[in-house]
């Protein structure tokens, strides 16, 4: 392979030619969710393919139903090098409201904000800076070997902060060309500022909105209390019964496909010192309401979850009304883990509910979407490789660490093109991204770079 000292040598040397080019990136208003910025998001798009041609991408703009894709293919430095498919977003959320900026959005700036030197603007972390880490990555490596150590595919979407709805059609129209060994995919994090991140793992989701109907008209509750069926009183009932005293979901079959954390992922993360405390302390709460005997991270990484986001029913106005409601609803989502089924999840839902209706009154279900959980395996030899070139960059060991959310694209690469991937991002908690006062650290921007050169280097190593 390759040496990779040389490449991490031009990466430093070329730090400030690397921010110009961040700049340029960052002050072209790919707002892709308003239709006033849509010339902006096409100027990023060329932009982009312009700058991946530059160091010797085939790369091109490819148009959609909505904003367009950027793809670009280089090859690797053997014919059988590893494949690998960079994905990143281009477009960036409104900046509203304008007035709570320090500075115009679109006029990055590197300032220093307690003492930290950062990258501010829109797009700074989520996720110009961030994509751009990888690119620069690529340029070092062409510039000191003249090739790179893996076969490179890019895909750059300008639609992720506004939907996608391009994407499954366009992953769907070029599958072939897009497969690769496994993907990467940099919108993620670092632990803190120390500590780099792999993300192994992703909840799913299932949404449910159940109605209770009862009484043909509402009620009064003088007149019918004590005798007509409260669908309140029965929806109330079925969300108490969702879970135990020890706070497991008693749907049967709920756990089915949930795999207990390997001892020394659980060890390594109750080394970070998050207690419960800590974690909830931010939004004025101290005790974990999950299941009993388990870590708050091991609660919101790798465990699943019932919960309920929303209860409507009866009159909801000011002041206060005696009526008995003729129906009521509720919304109720579970984040999976592992193995578990949506659409088996939704269907022992269903009959859990159904089996405590009474016979005179109904219940209606809509369905609010659904995916699977996704888990990398802890023994990947891609996550290994990566997770050690990570740590070599930076001050501590790289963390494997999960997320409560989900990312949609990663389940479209499983889905509809076979691949696992690999999420290595360089944000942190504090980036202030979607808000005003979007920033980047600057060590972030160039560690994240030499990163990409020690990972890339490390996939490609036999």
């Amino acid at each position: 392979m390759p040496a990779l000292a040389p490449v991490l040598d031009a990466i430093d040397k070329n730090l400030d030619r690397s921010l110009e080019r961040l700049f340029e990136l960052i002050r072209l208003k790919s707002v892709s969710t308003d239709p006033a910025f849509n010339s902006e998001v096409r100027k990023a798009a060329e932009w982009l393919a312009a700058d991946l041609r530059s160091i010797g991408f085939e790369a091109s703009v490819r148009d959609t139903i909505g904003h367009p894709m950027v793809v670009g293919h280089h090859p690797g430095v053997t014919p059988d090098a590893p494949h690998v498919l960079f994905y990143g977003h281009y477009d960036v959320q409104p900046v509203d409201p304008l007035n709570l900026w320090h500075d115009d959005p679109f006029d990055p700036k590197v300032k220093t904000i307690d003492g930290v030197k950062v990258i501010t603007g829109r797009g700074s972390s989520d996720d110009k800076g961030q994509l751009m880490t990888f690119v620069e990555a690529c340029r070092a490596y062409k510039q000191v070997h003249g090739a790179l150590p893996c076969k490179v595919t890019v895909l750059f979407e300008g639609e992720e902060e506004s939907g996608s709805k391009s994407l499954k059609p366009f992953l769907e129209s070029n599958a072939d060309e897009l497969k690769a060994d496994f993907a990467m995919v940099c919108d993620t994090g670092m632990w803190d500022r120390e500590t780099p991140a792999i993300t192994t793992g992703l909840r799913g989701l299932v949404g449910e909105e159940i109605t209770i109907h009862a009484a043909n008209r509402d009620l009064h509750s003088g007149v019918f209390g004590g005798a007509a069926a409260n669908p309140i009183r029965i929806l109330a009932k079925i969300l108490a019964d969702m879970h135990d005293e020890n706070g497991r979901v008693t749907i049967p079959d709920f756990y089915d496909g949930v795999e207990e954390t390997p001892t020394q992922i659980k060890k390594s993360w109750d080394g970070l010192g998050m207690t419960a405390e800590k974690f909830l302390g931010e939004i004025g709460l101290s005790i974990p309401s999950g299941e009993k005997g388990r870590s708050v991270l091991e609660l919101v990484w790798a465990r699943p979850t019932a919960e309920f986001n929303g209860i409507s029913g009866g009159y909801e106005g000011d002041g206060f009304k005696t009526v008995i409601a003729a129906k009521a609803s509720a919304k109720v989502s579970f984040r999976l883990v592992h193995n578990q089924d949506p659409e088996k999840i939704r269907e022992n839902f269903r009959a859990f509910v159904r089996a405590r209706v009474p016979a005179d009154c109904s219940v209606e279900f809509e369905k609010h979407g659904g995916s699977p959980a996704l888990q990398l395996a802890y023994d990947s030899p891609f996550l290994l490789k990566a997770k050690s070139a990570l740590s070599d960059e930076w001050p501590k060991e790289a963390l494997m660490v999960a997320t409560g959310g989900s990312i949609p694209i990663v389940g479209d690469f499983k889905r509809m093109l076979g691949m696992e991937s690999l999420l290595v991002g360089f944000g942190l908690d504090d980036d202030r991204i979607h808000s005003p006062n979007e920033k980047y650290d600057f060590n972030s921007f160039h560690k994240g770079q030499r990163s990409w050169a020690r990972i890339l280097d490390a996939i490609a190593r036999k």
